[in-house]
């Protein structure tokens, strides 16, 4: 069954209580270390915010994204104001190979780019598509007006695995027989995209296979937002270090943000996996990170969930 793609609210699945591995020894160093938190019952939506529901709730409360706002110029001292115009990232691929040291040779800060204009001025967003460009204060607003919350990392990973412990969503193998299960990156990254479905950058929501617990898009597509503050490590000491797929991670206020997008690649980013995890500063937004809700059982806080056994 495909999820809700029109500006109608988006359809949730009930996620079953139980205690579950989060994390990976034999992942990026932020994933470890593995081990088992308790998680309770909350539902969740089955995809990603699509443009069209995010489109809704601008409707409907006058939402101006932080993309649409100019940076503030005390929160930048020593930068001409004249710079300082509303725009976002957008991945740029290059014409050729690169070297992969540098993430500026694929980013670029384009202005007048929001959720509206995804690709820059004169592009359009597409209504299926999961809404980008959005940073965690939008993406909050959101789940406040949708009377909803942001998942926190645990409730996030605990419906990826949905009840396994898996390297993958769906089992051992990236793309078993051959068959891929979910929008990563094709080709040598980040210059050939030979992405054999036809997406060059986000697909639909729904456009691959739920996991067993009915849920889209968890690894793929767009990364998504959590509220879960950034460690260096699941042990909690340390500042997190620098994002592989776009500036950010090191701000003041940071995030945890999950499940990879159709930017991770083989040979460059791995992270197209439950355990993995990155962060990003909360005004943050970028052309491959968008978010889904969750509510929990009871309508507790959702951050209590987030216990380490």
């Amino acid at each position: 069954m495909n999820p809700e793609t029109t500006a109608a609210a988006p359809r949730r699945v009930p996620i079953p209580a139980g205690r579950t591995v989060i994390g990976s020894d034999h992942g990026y160093p932020e994933e470890a270390p593995v081990h088992r938190r308790r998680v309770e019952a909350f539902t969740m939506d089955v995809a990603p915010v699509t443009v069209a529901q995010f489109a809704a709730f601008v409707d409907a409360t006058g939402h101006v994204s932080t993309a649409e706002i100019p940076p503030d110029p005390a929160r930048h001292p020593g930068v001409d104001p004249s710079l300082l115009v509303a725009g976002s990232l957008v991945f740029t691929p290059p014409p050729g190979p690169v070297p992969l040291d540098d993430f500026r040779r694929w980013w670029s800060y384009v202005p007048g780019t929001s959720w509206r204009c995804p690709g820059g001025p004169g592009t359009t967003a597409l209504a299926d598509h999961p809404v980008v460009h959005v940073s965690h204060r939008d993406a909050s607003a959101y789940a406040r007006w949708a009377g909803a919350a942001l998942p926190t990392e645990a409730q996030w990973e605990h419906a990826a695995r949905a009840g396994g412990s898996s390297p993958y969503a769906w089992g051992e193998e990236l793309e078993p027989g051959g068959v891929r299960l979910a929008n990563t990156w094709q080709g040598r990254f980040p210059w050939e995209d030979t992405d054999p479905d036809g997406y060059r950058r986000t697909s639909p929501v729904g456009s691959y296979p739920a996991n067993p617990w009915g849920l889209h898009d968890m690894i793929g597509n767009v990364w998504e937002w959590t509220d879960t503050p950034a460690s260096a490590t699941h042990a909690g000491a340390g500042r997190p270090g620098p994002s592989c797929c776009a500036p950010g991670g090191s701000g003041p206020v940071v995030k945890v943000i999950k499940g990879g997008s159709h930017l991770c690649s083989p040979d460059y980013c791995r992270r197209y996996r439950p355990a993995a995890r990155q962060f990003e500063e909360t005004e943050s937004s970028t052309s491959h990170l968008g978010f889904r809700c969750v509510v929990p059982a009871g309508g507790e806080d959702s951050a209590a969930y987030d216990e380490k056994s």
